[in-house]
């Protein structure tokens, strides 16, 4: 009988161990209201660098995980500067800041001396998901890393692959979310408490594009129903509008290799949604979607991909932390191989000229979805524009076709028709039709 108690009280401390080690392989997140100023920035929020979008309500996401190139992930505004680049230059470039300079510098992966020229290349845009980021404040001489959740309306500086850098309002510099979304602990304190529409299965992750983007379509939160195109590496000077509420249907995609069918639908204004392990490898065949093609969908919303996970061996594009190395040019651009992250057009028949042969990335898991070999989602329905503040946006903008708004147009019908892929690597900005003022 002694023998029994025994080995029932091993049974239940082992539980109970067990039970404290899932407790604590919990990720602890702080975070981070729009609005609200942060305890050890490594500049002071007065306001005079950055503003957020407060009230912003977070967008419900077709998927955990989001490519930096998705049509609709981030929004922006024509009518307030939310983040002061030159500002920011100016402030990391003083010998005054030199101590700061070093370490934003570390974490960025750059020498000091190619800060001017990494700042130049990044593009502010708005978060319109609550998303996961690895964070850093600046205390006693040093970057301290931590992981938090940034609320929807926080103004952010994105690189070339779509990834958040730079936090705007305080200059702290930004890496991708490492670890498993699932297993998160989000603590609300300092100030920022529990915002409007938090949901923590909501939460996001973003991976970067599989290769450089040339624009980003933002979706106007003053106004859903318009899309900003903005040329990667501005700050609105050459932004340019198109209609947001133009439905596009879905093209043919069978027999397409994964990165040419998300680039098609890319330049549609249509989203993806990704498997839990990120997405397959980039020459994976493409077998089907869901909607099927001829279905026509609103800006953003998700197609599902079905995918053969064997017609294609994975490739290594990089880790999400990892965006490529930082250029000292004014554009975060490569000319070899920019691609646009994918406004509304309808420009012939989707064919492969060698644009599409990058390869796409495996980021962190995502909160959502189950890892299958296909790509999971919503079809259409949880991209659709719901009210005047979280609308879902569009991609970037198409290159090649002179007659549409450097907005990227938007297609004059529904066929199932799809884009020419040859456009996205070589061409130039398209022809602006409406210029604007004022950055995101």
């Amino acid at each position: 009988m002694k023998t029994v108690v025994r080995r029932l009280a091993v049974l239940l401390a082992a539980a109970l161990i067990l039970g404290g080690c899932t407790e604590q392989r919990l990720f602890a997140v702080r975070a981070v209201a729009a609005g609200i100023p942060s305890l050890a920035p490594f500049f002071e929020e007065d306001g005079s660098l950055g503003k957020d979008r407060r009230g912003l309500a977070p967008e419900e996401p077709h998927s955990g995980l989001q490519q930096g190139n998705t049509p609709g992930l981030y929004g922006g505004t024509r009518n307030q500067r939310v983040c002061d680049i030159e500002r920011l230059k100016d402030f990391l470039t003083d010998p005054e800041n030199r101590q700061k300079a070093r370490e934003w510098a570390r974490i960025v992966g750059i020498p000091p001396a190619r800060i001017g020229g990494y700042l130049d290349g990044l593009t502010p845009v708005l978060l319109r998901h609550d998303t996961l980021v690895r964070n850093h404040d600046y205390k006693k001489g040093k970057a301290v890393p931590y992981d938090s959740l940034l609320a929807a309306g926080v103004a952010v500086l994105v690189n070339e692959r779509g990834l958040p850098a730079v936090k705007c309002s305080c200059g702290n510099p930004l890496k991708s979310f490492d670890k498993d979304p699932k297993k998160i602990s989000v603590t609300f304190e300092d100030g920022n408490k529990k915002w409007a529409g938090y949901e923590k299965s909501d939460v996001i992750t973003v991976g970067p594009a599989s290769r450089p983007l040339r624009r980003i379509a933002l979706l106007d939160v003053d106004d859903p129903d318009t899309a900003i195109d903005r040329p990667v590496g501005t700050t609105g000077e050459e932004d340019s509008t198109f209609d947001a509420t133009k439905q596009h249907a879905v093209p043919t995609l069978a027999g397409m290799t994964f990165d040419r069918a998300d680039q098609a639908l890319a330049r549609l204004g249509l989203a993806v949604a990704y498997a839990e392990d990120g997405p397959p490898p980039g020459d994976a065949t493409v077998t089907g979607s869901t909607p099927g093609p001829g279905t026509p969908l609103a800006f953003g919303e998700a197609v599902t991909l079905n995918v053969d996970t064997d017609s294609g061996a994975p490739t290594d594009s990089g880790s999400p932390t990892d965006s490529g190395s930082a250029t000292d040019s004014g554009s975060a651009t490569d000319s070899g191989s920019a691609t646009d992250s994918g406004s509304p057009t309808d420009s012939g028949s989707a064919t492969d000229s060698g644009s599409g042969s990058g390869t796409t990335s495996g980021p962190s898991a995502s909160p959502s979805g189950k890892a299958s070999g296909r790509a999971t989602g919503s079809a259409p329905g949880k991209g659709t524009p719901s009210d005047r503040t979280s609308s879902t946006p569009g991609g970037g903008t198409s290159s090649g076709t002179g007659s549409t708004a450097s907005g990227g147009g938007t297609a004059s019908s529904t066929t199932a028709t799809t884009p020419t892929l040859a456009e996205s690597a070589s061409a130039g900005p398209p022809a602006s039709s409406t210029a604007v003022e004022g950055p995101a």
